[in-house]
């Protein structure tokens, strides 16, 4: 790359994070390619717009919703598409980071009684690579979350289809999967921004410091800094 283009602001950071990931650019490093980004923000524009467009359906407390978008009528619309493209893009993000969560030995942890003493040590923890247990705990039951709002979800855009019984098990599983779906999702915006300054920059220019990668991952750090040969 030329001098001349250094000299006008060239951003070579977010410049390969358009197609690389894993990789060491100056002090940065390279966590999320732009696809990555994409499928991710994807998924979060559609749940959303599901959002928007489910709560006026589902009580009148959030009518005010409704108007948002043309109303009750438009959001009856609105909601189931918005509901496949939310699957759509979910499944799309299992396929891209399904082989990176898979969970090693030491992660198993984080299912059951150790996560809470696993999250109390989690920035110190030297055995953290790219993805924390936490994290890929989160993965699974988001995607296992997507597949309940789904398929409940196809049961009561087609209530006549079914029987009564189905009928009332998907409006109990819609409503508790959208639930708990939303309020982890409350946690994961959290962490991403207040809790772990640093972490958001690797899903809008895809890039993260060094430092905020020697402290949150550090085994993914000494990987990438050829500190560690990686697990194969």
């Amino acid at each position: 790359m030329s001098k001349v283009v250094r000299q006008i602001g060239f951003d070579e950071g977010a410049y390969e994070a358009r197609e690389k990931e894993n990789v060491v650019v100056g002090g940065e490093i390279i966590r999320h390619r732009l696809s990555s980004r994409i499928i991710h923000w994807a998924v979060g524009v559609t749940f959303f717009v599901c959002l928007v467009t489910g709560l006026p359906v589902w009580t009148p407390v959030f009518g005010w919703m409704g108007a948002l978008v043309g109303g009750l009528s438009v959001c009856r619309i609105i909601h189931p598409i918005a509901g496949l493209a939310f699957a759509a893009a979910s499944l799309a993000m299992a396929v891209q980071w399904w082989d990176e969560m898979k969970m090693t030995k030491e992660e198993r942890g984080w299912v059951g009684p150790k996560l809470l003493e696993y999250l109390r040590d989690a920035a110190n923890h030297e055995k953290i690579g790219k993805y924390n247990g936490g994290q890929k705990v989160y993965f699974y039951t988001s995607k296992l979350g997507a597949l309940g709002l789904l398929v409940s979800g196809v049961v009561l855009w087609y209530p006549t289809s079914f029987p009564q019984w189905i009928r009332e098990v998907a409006i109990v599983l819609h409503n508790v999967t959208f639930i708990m779906f939303a309020v982890s999702l409350v946690f994961h915006i959290y962490l991403a921004s207040v809790a772990e300054p640093g972490t958001l920059n690797s899903m809008t220019r895809g890039t993260v410091s060094k430092a905020w990668a020697r402290i949150h991952h550090p085994k993914w750090y000494r990987e990438l800094m050829g500190l560690e040969e990686p697990k194969r």
